[in-house]
């Protein structure tokens, strides 16, 4: 059983369900994970990011496809960087989705920390969509008039865990924030309440400073909280945040992620913001490294930290030798095609048997 296939807890209780469109309707399963791929947002893609810049839209769309095809439920996308005018480029990259069939069939969510930039996106949704995000970091009236901006399109909404007094950190202000949205939400604005999905923020862990070593736990119990005490609600979090401290070792990342869900989503976390593509199996993880990684996203010990960034180390090292090793078996590439074709011979390689035949044809070929 993968961590997407992981039954969440929370669904004991009757809930209702999340209901988005692209093309084609969506409508969130009981105890199935929603994959909100993360490739088209500038932020998680340098090769989108690139692709925009340039103004090659056509190539970016290919990006959005891809995650399709690797398994994403609903695309986010993301046009926030300085170099770009994000209301034109939200505006031209989702005309250009909307005619891939393919990708339109998808509900697609629109994320920015521009308000301008999520009303250009709203505006060109085909479907329902997901806005990501509206909080009350600018107090309750804002909060207010945007959830009736999201309302009147039909769509559902992010809410981040940030007030005026700045991002939730601890498990206390995660669920204080969020009840106090969820009311204003439901009681004020008249917002179904299965359209609302919390986001309680997943921080990054083992930055080796103390104060960070629980920031997992209390993503997790916060998410416990909400889907018991806040009807209806959904959660969703940017994975790869609770990673950051181990830029450059994906191998370390990838079990983080892995891991990281599959206690989320026990506790009734719904969806997150992922790679679609390189996601590993929970059972899948190598032992000794789940242990660690463990250690570190439940808090079980104290020296938790040094530990993984050891055994860290030592994966990458393995890494550079086996790609070294691999480099080095490839150095009788570098000879004449005769010398190749002995070789492949000698060594019962058949890898480019075709390529180097057809090479000592034509030259051969070409002599007379």
């Amino acid at each position: 059983m993968s961590v997407l296939e992981s039954v969440s807890a929370a669904t004991a209780v009757e809930t209702k369900p999340l209901r988005l469109s692209g093309s084609q309707p969506f409508t969130q399963q009981p105890g199935v994970y929603i994959m909100i791929g993360e490739r088209t947002n500038v932020a998680g893609s340098p090769k989108f990011a690139k692709l925009v810049k340039e103004g090659k839209y056509e190539e970016a769309v290919s990006i959005a496809r891809q995650q399709v095809e690797n398994g994403a439920n609903v695309i986010d996308i993301c046009m926030d960087e300085g170099m770009i005018d994000g209301v034109v480029a939200m505006t031209r990259f989702l005309q250009l989705l909307g005619s891939e069939p393919e990708v339109a069939k998808v509900p697609f969510m629109v994320d920015s920390s521009k308000w301008e930039v999520i009303e250009a996106g709203l505006k060109c949704l085909q479907g329902k969509g997901i806005v990501n995000s509206i909080s009350l970091k600018e107090g309750e009236d804002k909060f207010r008039q945007n959830a009736a901006t999201v309302l009147k399109y039909g769509a559902a909404v992010v809410v981040m865990a940030f007030d005026e007094q700045g991002q939730a950190a601890t498990y206390e202000d995660k669920i204080r924030i969020c009840e106090r949205a969820y009311r204003i939400l439901v009681d004020e604005v008249g917002f179904p309440p299965e359209d609302i999905i919390f986001d309680p923020n997943i921080l990054t862990v083992a930055t080796g400073m103390e104060e960070h070593n629980n920031y997992a736990v209390d993503f997790i119990n916060a998410t416990r909280w909400i889907k018991a005490n806040l009807p209806h609600a959904k959660i969703s979090g940017g994975v790869s945040n609770i990673s950051f401290s181990f830029r450059g070792n994906n191998k370390v990342r990838e079990a983080m992620h892995s891991a990281f869900l599959y206690h989320a989503i026990s506790a009734g976390m719904d969806m997150g913001i992922v790679n679609a593509g390189m996601l590993e199996v929970y059972e899948e993880i190598e032992p000794e490294l789940k242990v660690l990684v463990e250690d570190v996203l439940l808090n079980r010990r104290a020296d938790a930290t040094e530990r993984l960034v050891e055994h860290g180390e030592m994966l990458k090292a393995a890494g550079a030798g086996v790609v070294a090793n691999e480099k080095k078996a490839e150095e009788w590439r570098n000879g004449t095609v005769e010398e190749r074709l002995s070789h492949a011979l000698v060594k019962g390689i058949d890898t480019y048997i075709d390529t180097d035949t057809e090479e000592a044809r034509a030259r051969w070929a070409a002599l007379f």
